[in-house]
């Protein structure tokens, strides 16, 4: 299958997150005849039971791996065509980021390119738990070159991620009698507004940091003072988060608790001479590598702005162009290593 064919058939396999079974085992068959005719290896590397990471290589040592994820957000819907673009969940975000690696891989092994490899994680879009779990099992990849939809620019730098969950609990009343309950819901609200004026740094690279107030929830009925509500929160950082941090509590004392969630360092990453750079906001699994599979790099096909919408899409023409982009990343990284 040429780029376009494989970006469909891959659209075309259900593969939401914790069911990635079927689209990591389309794709080993994929590369099982790459691997025998180009004396590399593929295989699949457990991360829970029915989901694994595949894993493929070409010569003794590893200089350049090209990773992305199998994974999509919900709801799945199939792919569909027109003159410029493919359509359907995961177009861009990435399924026609694999169709591009593995039609670069190919090309690349057949002008008799070697010490490379292709990586292929699951549940970026949850917790990132095959980056994780590649982590713990390195191959000594000097390169590692990551795909994200970036519009086939490399990004130099990517904003982090710190994820909260805000927790307050009040004593349930009557509501025609207020002032014997304590409502959670109130302290909350309170508490949130602070939040909200919370000065946030700016990063002369990576712009300013945003928040976003993503859930609410709580209380019992409308005639019942609320003894429970949260909410959950997330801070896209450009810097160090102690500062952010320190606010946050500040501006909850006393009305909530804050839960840390998760956290997910800003990046700064590197330029190759004459590809078209960029910045993004969005967080990938870069820091879940924690470096072990070497110095990363971030580009892909598509628009981020797309991704994870019902208007999912990629443009044909950006397909093709990374497949020749990511044949001369890898071919500049492979000299540099030497």
């Amino acid at each position: 299958m040429n780029v376009i064919e494989l970006t469909r058939a891959l659209i075309d396999i259900e593969s939401i997150t914790n069911n990635e079974e079927r689209i990591g085992n389309f794709l080993f068959e994929c590369l099982a005849p790459l691997a025998a005719k180009y004396d590399g290896h593929v295989e699949r590397v457990e991360v829970e039971p029915r989901r694994f990471n595949l894993f493929a290589q070409w010569g003794e040592r590893l200089d350049v791996t090209l990773s992305t994820h199998m994974d999509t957000v919900p709801p799945f819907f199939a792919s569909g065509e027109d003159e410029e673009n493919i359509w359907g969940r995961g177009a861009c975000d990435t399924k026609g980021i694999i169709a591009s690696m593995v039609a670069a891989v190919e090309a690349l092994l057949e002008t008799g390119q070697r010490s490379i490899g292709l990586l292929l994680v699951v549940g970026e879009e949850r917790n990132s738990a095959g980056a994780a779990r590649a982590a713990a099992d390195p191959r000594g990849s000097r390169y590692i070159i990551n795909g994200e939809p970036t519009e086939n620019k490399l990004a130099l730098g990517s904003k982090g991620a710190l994820r909260y969950e805000v927790a307050a609990s009040g004593k349930m009343a009557h509501s025609a009698y207020p002032e014997l309950g304590d409502s959670a819901i109130h302290k909350l609200i309170e508490a949130l507004s602070a939040i909200r004026r919370i000065p946030l740094p700016v990063d002369a690279l990576l712009g300013p940091s945003t928040l976003n107030i993503g859930t609410i929830s709580g209380g019992r009925a409308p005639n019942v003072i609320a003894d429970e509500a949260h909410a959950d929160i997330m801070i896209r950082l450009v810097g160090d988060s102690s500062e952010t941090k320190e606010a946050l509590a500040k501006a909850v004392q006393g009305l909530a608790e804050l839960r840390e969630v998760i956290e997910i360092p800003a990046l700064r990453l590197s330029a190759v001479d004459g590809i078209p750079s960029t910045v993004v906001a969005f967080t990938t699994d870069i820091p879940a590598f924690k470096g072990r599979w070497g110095e990363p790099f971030l580009i892909g096909p598509g628009s981020i702005h797309v991704a994870h919408t019902l208007e999912e899409r990629v443009p044909k023409r950006e397909l093709v162009e990374a497949v020749e982009i990511y044949q001369r990343i890898v071919r500049h990284l492979c000299k540099r290593s030497k």
